[in-house]
């Protein structure tokens, strides 16, 4: 009950001072940290009061009688292996520790952000398994590694304090889709059991009404211009030197299931499903290449430079 409790601060916590915020920081040594610091803040919950799921449990798409067809989801391919996490379960949980056929990685979601990514978890040779710091940087969530307590920022996809400093993650990619097309197109796909080993409502939105509205729960430090709303959906990508985004009001005009952009000298072919409104990336070898949805605020957050794609 006090878990449930303090998450629910998570969505009322914006009406506290910013000063009793920065007064909490969950014990984490900040000593080190390559982000300002009075931008680092306390979500609501405590280290682990948004439990990380460290023992996942799947069921075949048959079995997954919890599922609706509308229900989106985050889905993942690695060794001809198919496994989908529904968004209502990370909306509670925010990051699950996975593993298949020996490769270790993490699905990580941020409700705040809207923002789904998917790293390894091997660093240096190292395998790491995470948790949900209870803090938040430019309103997305900070994860932590139980090996170090280093911080990292997961739009960043780099740690930003502790022993892991400067480190980056490397990025899988992700599917944002419907569970109905999901399991149309990968009938033999596993997913993330409501079996969690807490008791949650999985059927109900602690977020519900978050995504139509552009109020923001915490501050983020750069302003995205208005030129879209703050909470519409962008397709993001790391390029080599650059980034870009993608937004869905653009891809929308373009009008076109798939169409070829040039980007730092590289030919990406970006795919773009209306119906349930999602996108991706490949090179020009066909392979998917890690992008990520999020709120169009949340990327500007993080990086204010990115170029934007804009409809012929």
């Amino acid at each position: 009950m006090k878990q449930l409790i303090a998450f629910l601060l998570y969505g009322l916590i914006f009406t506290l001072p910013l000063s009793m915020q920065a007064a909490s920081l969950n014990g984490f040594n900040l000593s080190n940290a390559s982000v300002p610091i009075e931008q680092i803040m306390s979500g609501g919950p405590g280290k682990d009061g948004i439990p990380a799921i460290l023992h996942p449990h799947f069921v075949s798409a048959k079995q997954a009688s919890f599922m609706a067809a509308s229900d989106p989801i985050l889905g993942i391919e690695i060794k001809g292996k198919y496994r989908a996490y529904p968004i209502k379960i990370l909306n509670w949980h925010e990051v699950v520790n996975d593993h298949i056929d020996g490769k270790r990685f993490i699905v990580s979601y941020c409700p705040l952000c809207g923002s789904g990514m998917a790293f390894s978890s091997t660093v240096n040779n190292r395998h790491l398994t995470f948790g949900v710091s209870g803090l938040l940087y430019n309103s997305d969530v900070l994860l932590y590694d139980h090996q170090t307590e280093s911080l990292w920022s997961q739009i960043k996809g780099a740690a930003v304090s502790g022993q892991f400093k400067g480190e980056i993650l490397t990025q899988y990619p992700l599917t944002l889709t419907r569970w109905g097309k999901w399991q149309q197109q990968h009938p033999h796909t596993d997913v993330l059991s409501t079996h969690t080993g807490y008791q949650r409502n999985y059927q109900h939105d602690p977020y519900a009404g978050y995504s139509r509205t552009p109020r923001l729960y915490f501050p983020v430090a750069n302003q995205a211009p208005s030129i879209y709303s703050s909470k519409d959906t962008v397709m993001g990508y790391k390029g080599q030197n650059g980034v870009i985004a993608f937004p869905f009001a653009e891809l929308r005009k373009q009008g076109k299931s798939q169409f070829t952009y040039r980007f730092e000298q590289q030919n990406l072919t970006i795919y773009w499903d209306d119906k349930i409104q999602s996108a991706h990336i490949t090179n020009h070898q066909g392979q998917e290449l890690p992008s990520t949805l999020l709120y169009w605020f949340a990327w500007y957050a993080f990086y204010p430079d990115t170029h934007i794609y804009k409809a012929r």
